[in-house]
């Protein structure tokens, strides 16, 4: 399916640009080809080449110290029914579970090293290499459309534009990103049962994988053998989680901070630090915020430095060597952006050709009767096609409405939270399955971008409902 999509792309954009004289100049489609696939490499594969070092080291801790088996326990009975192809004691659940919560969190830069590193879990089970399996698709369907708490990116950009209220796109985001995953679940577990998306008995199968993934020694998954945790580690466990509630309740009531920061007599260095900061849109709310939304940011803000400490503490005081470990999972990064620049480098030229073309335009004009009937703005085609294609390309077309002084806040409202609650499922599609060298994608994408148009349609409709 991917095949027959991605070279439509190539064909009907480069036919448009013909007709639109959409070939030569800075914003042709050949110079923006070379331009975005360019992007791709320098700006996207490599950046993500540094963040797969980090969270892959983070990874390996968990794993090494068995912290990957306890995540797993605590969510295995659902996790077992979303994926009953994979064992609930297997590493790949601890990665998908945590790759759903930054994604939850609005984490991007975390969830995606997680997404790939659960994704190589996966294809450990996987007995026809380079064909996704159903938990391969149940997986990116969920990614695609996962609920989102904060959208980030979003809010920044209406607090930028000076929106009254940026933070009123977290109910609405909450409401769509619910309608897409629950419509995600429902097309991805429908599409594995119709007889065009079957793997086909008698494909391939790679010689690693018929010996089975083994360590060194022999045995199936090995981990190292660790410590039990005592009565002393699990108090020092419990100290740091306090610690972490505490650095929460500072993050959500500010004035406790300047208050701590005057009683020890640190208030001016504090202050001198945030003088130095450069200047940049800053999407966290005041005081006059709901409390429940100061506690949803201040979480996320703290979400990654809690993750780095307590899996270290974790696996130091299971006995683990946490230097040398973490030195060993990231060693896996730069060969896994590796391994993805290829596809990335595909996917991309096509969506500049496309979007260069003139193509969004032309569909967005020929849509146009069909929106009115059916009462969709017209305003908002541009981000419904181009979110699923580029996140950059989508963060443009929020900018452009957001700024464009004679479009309703409504409209803006639902534009940003269109942006917040859907995914760019080709860009994901091609990152994810490229990191594992997966070719035929079944039924994922078509599940992704049904997940896409009920967040959509979601957005819309909730919107309306809410600011009128």
């Amino acid at each position: 399916m991917l095949n027959w999509i991605w070279m439509g792309m190539i064909v009907v954009g480069v036919l448009v640009a013909a007709l639109l004289d959409q070939f030569r100049g800075d914003n042709g489609i050949v110079e923006g080809m070379f331009s975005l696939i360019k992007v791709g490499v320098v700006n996207i594969a490599i950046p993500l080449s540094a963040m797969m070092m980090f969270w892959l080291g983070i990874m390996r801790l968990a794993e090494t110290s068995g912290m990957i088996r306890v995540m797993a326990r605590v969510v295995r009975p659902v996790m077992t029914r979303l994926f009953p192809g994979v064992p609930g004691d297997h590493p790949a659940m601890s990665a998908m579970i945590m790759n759903m919560a930054a994604n939850m969190l609005g984490l991007g830069n975390a969830a995606t090293p997680l997404g790939l590193k659960a994704m190589q879990h996966l294809d450990e089970l996987n007995p026809h290499k380079g064909t996704a399996t159903n938990a391969m698709c149940t997986f990116l369907a969920i990614n695609t459309s996962s609920v989102t708490l904060i959208p980030t990116t979003a809010i920044a950009l209406l607090a930028a534009q000076g929106m009254a209220e940026p933070y009123a796109i977290v109910g609405t985001t909450i409401g769509a990103t619910l309608c897409s995953t629950i419509v995600a679940i429902l097309a991805v577990k429908t599409f594995e049962r119709l007889p065009v998306f079957r793997i086909r008995e008698g494909l391939p199968v790679s010689p690693d994988e018929a010996a089975g993934d083994r360590d060194e020694d022999g045995g199936e998954n090995a981990e190292p053998a660790t410590r039990p945790l005592g009565a002393r580690s699990k108090v020092i466990l419990v100290v740091v989680l306090a610690a972490f509630a505490g650095v929460v309740v500072l993050e959500a009531m500010p004035q406790v901070r300047v208050a701590l920061q005057e009683a020890l007599g640190i208030r001016e260095i504090a202050v001198q630090l945030d003088a130095e900061k450069p200047a940049a849109p800053d999407p966290g709310g005041d005081e006059e915020d709901p409390f429940w939304q100061r506690g949803v940011m201040a979480v996320s803000v703290v979400a990654i430095p809690f993750v780095l400490v307590f899996f270290v503490t974790f696996a130091a005081l299971k006995g683990v060597r946490v230097y040398e470990e973490f030195v060993e999972g990231a060693k896996e990064g730069w060969h896994v952006a590796v391994r993805i620049m290829p596809f990335l480098v595909t996917m991309l030229a096509a969506l500049a050709i496309l979007r260069n073309s003139g193509t969004l335009l032309l569909v967005q004009n020929l849509l146009r009767p069909v929106l009115d009937f059916v009462r969709f703005p017209p305003e908002l085609v541009p981000m419904a096609l181009m979110r699923p294609l580029s996140g950059s390309g989508s963060q443009g077309v929020l900018v452009e409405i957001l700024t464009n002084e004679g479009i309703g806040e409504t409209i803006k409202y639902t534009a940003a939270t269109m942006f917040g609650s859907t995914e760019t499922t080709f860009y994901v599609l091609a990152v994810y399955f490229g990191s594992v060298a997966i070719r035929r994608t079944r039924h994922a994408l078509a599940a992704g971008l049904c997940a896409d148009f009920a967040g959509v349609i979601a957005a819309v409709v909730i919107c309306r409902a809410m600011f009128g």
